[in-house]
C-alpha cells in the first residue's frame, strides 16, 4: 500500500510536525513499507493460533512476604523540620484550611 504525499501531510499534521520535503518523501516510503508488511501479516492463517497476551511464561518474581519489626515512629520523624503528636507537620497547602 502507498501512500500518497498528502497522505503523510495529514498524518505529519494530526502529529503536529513540521516536515521537510525531503522528511516527507523519506517516512512515504517508511510508513509505506510499514503498512506493506502489515498487509502482508493480515494474509497469514491465525485461526489454529490461540489469543495470547504475552509470548513470556507468567512468573511472579516478588518475594514472599515477611513480617518483621518496622522503622521505629523516632526514626521515622528523626528527619523530619517539623512535627506534631508524631506526625509530619507540612504547610498549609489549601487557604483556609490548618
Amino acid at each position: 500500500m502507498k501512500l500518497s504525499l498528502a497522505q503523510v501531510e495529514h498524518v505529519a499534521r494530526l502529529a503536529q510536525l513540521a516536515l521537510s520535503d525531503q522528511e516527507k518523501e523519506l517516512f512515504r516510503e517508511q510508513l509505506s513499507s510499514i503498512l506493506e508488511y502489515a498487509q502482508r501479516l493480515q494474509q497469514l492463517d491465525t485461526s489454529a493460533i490461540p489469543p495470547t497476551a504475552t509470548v513470556l511464561p507468567l512468573e511472579n518474581v516478588m518475594r514472599d512476604d515477611q513480617v518483621r519489626p518496622s522503622l521505629p515512629l523516632a526514626g521515622a520523624l528523626a528527619n523530619a523540620p517539623d512535627t506534631k503528636d508524631g506526625y509530619f507537620r507540612v504547610p498549609v497547602v489549601l487557604e483556609g484550611e490548618e
